[in-house]
């Protein structure tokens, strides 16, 4: 077990990025073949400012990850986090670890992300995209992936996990974040099925919807059991889902710069 998540602990940036491309890439052909949705819209040119979202994110990653680096090394000189507070088998501290991050660092701020008004208006670039595919998953404006980093570091000191579950973590969040995001079609029987314990295509979509109370829903990445705990859990019928967002509409979900902008935008609302 320790070897194995060695691995992930000493992989190359460039393998980490060679997964980011491979998770896009098979959603993408997915998609296209196992369409939800028949979205009439030019995909590339779609893709283009997602992608160009996705290099902020990319640097960003690398900034927290010195930052991350010396918080890693501090927590195992002194042994602090929950994790050292008891003996347990290295894959019990694996599950908890991953549920800590899953809630903290997923469910907790992107419920904050849309509660809490200046950083729902950061949060609105996400929810802007009117075409939900695979890119989606890389539409993030900089300040709002900042928070998440916050968020996933606050969870990390919380466990005083080592960094090879934060690594482990972080690769199944990715594929996770391109599957939830993909214009998939499962049969519903399946998706609603699978559910009941992770994330799934249909499930994610209802989050994506352009108005209350659909938007304020399914907030989980990875697995749907916090959403299901706090009572922030929807299921309907997909053929209702309209994406976009009804406070923003009137703005070119393609255009990168007027994206960036769109938190300091006074033109546009922020929901009651």
């Amino acid at each position: 077990m320790q070897s194995f998540l060695d691995f992930f602990e000493l992989m190359p940036v460039w393998q980490k990025l060679m997964w980011i491309v491979f998770c896009i890439a098979l959603f993408w052909i997915l998609e296209g073949n196992y369409s939800q949705f028949a979205l009439k819209y030019n995909k590339w040119k779609h893709a283009k400012v997602n992608f160009g979202l996705l290099g902020f994110v990319v640097l960003i990653n690398s900034l927290f990850g010195m930052v991350a680096a010396g918080i890693f090394f501090w927590l195992q000189k002194e042994q602090f986090g929950l994790l050292h507070l008891f003996e347990a088998p290295i894959w019990v501290e694996l599950i908890l670890a991953i549920l800590v991050l899953d809630l903290i660092a997923q469910y907790g701020v992107h419920y904050f992300l849309h509660k809490v008004r200046w950083m729902w208006r950061l949060h609105m670039v996400h929810h802007s995209d009117k075409n939900v595919d695979v890119s989606t998953g890389t539409r993030h404006h900089p300040f709002d992936f900042m928070f998440r980093e916050v968020f996933a570091l606050i969870a990390v000191i919380i466990t005083g996990m080592p960094i090879s579950f934060y690594f482990f973590y972080r690769i199944i969040s990715i594929l996770f974040t391109y599957w939830t995001h993909s214009n998939l079609k499962l049969p519903l029987a399946v998706d609603r099925g699978l559910s009941a314990v992770i994330v799934t295509p249909n499930m994610h979509k209802f989050h994506h919807h352009f108005e209350l109370p659909w938007t304020d829903s399914n907030y989980g990445n990875i697995l749907s059991i916090w959403d299901r705990l706090f009572g922030t859990f929807v299921y309907d019928d997909p053929n209702k889902i309209i994406y976009g967002l009804d406070i923003a509409d009137h703005l070119e979900d393609e255009n990168l710069k007027l994206q960036l902008g769109i938190p300091f935008n006074k033109s546009v609302k922020s929901k009651s």
